[in-house]
């Protein structure tokens, strides 16, 4: 069995607001009594893309100084900016390539993979992630179920903001999906909404937002809910293949 705890967009940038709401939810974490296998973070990350940003993450999470009490796995969405992601961040040479990596676990792997688009807000996995992605897989083999991370959901969530900036090109995720019966579920972040639904046959759950929910349209006009509590979610990946996912506030 695989247990991930998941954060989505602390969209860090500096203030005394965002570091707070951003600590509140790590020392949550880190004072559970029981442990899980590790901390997702799906993207937005930072908010400018700046590199005090992510050295400010890094501290939060205790990536470089100190240990956290379980691995921390990110992947990156449309606010952050991947060669000072890749320095400050995970301690790697600058580079603008996509970023990508994979963590496998008695209980299975994560994929975390980069759906952004360098300067846009739009989301896509391009040629090299997807061919990284199959290779991966293939290097597992078909017997360890596997989890993707992406930051851009590919289906729609009836917001008009959120649905604006999906995942580009979801046909060729759902192709893939066909192709690989061992991906047991799809996790994502971007629309500071928790959220679960279906894609191409699997699981699709989206990451509350640390620093604000999402307000659907049913629920008032402005946007943003600013005084919302800090979100976060735990999934399970059982023994069975299959995903549960269930949704915590930190007050």
């Amino acid at each position: 069995m695989l247990v991930l705890a998941h954060i989505s967009d602390l969209h860090l940038d500096g203030t005394a607001r965002a570091m707070e709401r951003a600590e509140r939810v790590r020392d949550r974490l880190w004072q559970l009594p029981g442990r899980v296998d590790a901390l997702l973070v799906t993207g937005d990350i930072a908010d400018h893309g700046a590199e005090a940003e992510y050295e400010e993450a890094a501290r939060i999470l205790g990536l470089h100084e100190g240990e956290p009490p379980f691995p921390v796995l990110t992947c990156p969405g449309n606010h952050d900016s991947r060669a000072p992601y890749r320095k400050a961040l995970l301690r790697r040479p600058a580079a603008d390539g996509p970023v990508n990596g994979v963590r496998v676990f008695g209980g299975g792997a994560v994929l975390m993979c980069d759906s952004s688009i360098p300067g846009s807000d739009e989301g896509a996995l391009d040629d090299e992630t997807y061919d990284w992605i199959e290779a991966t897989l293939d290097e597992l083999g078909g017997s360890v179920p596997a989890l993707l991370a992406f930051h851009h959901p590919p289906v729609a969530l009836h917001h008009p903001l959120p649905d604006s900036y999906q995942l580009d090109g979801p046909g060729r995720l759902a192709a893939l999906l066909e192709r690989r019966p061992q991906i047991a579920g799809l996790i994502t972040g971007h629309a500071h909404t928790p959220a679960a639904t279906v894609f191409a046959g699997r699981p699709l759950v989206v990451g509350p937002g640390v620093t604000w929910t999402l307000r659907l349209p049913w629920e008032g006009e402005q946007i943003a809910d600013r005084d919302a509590p800090v979100g976060l979610a735990f999934h399970v990946l059982d023994d069975e293949g299959r995903l549960t996912t269930h949704f915590r506030v930190v007050t």
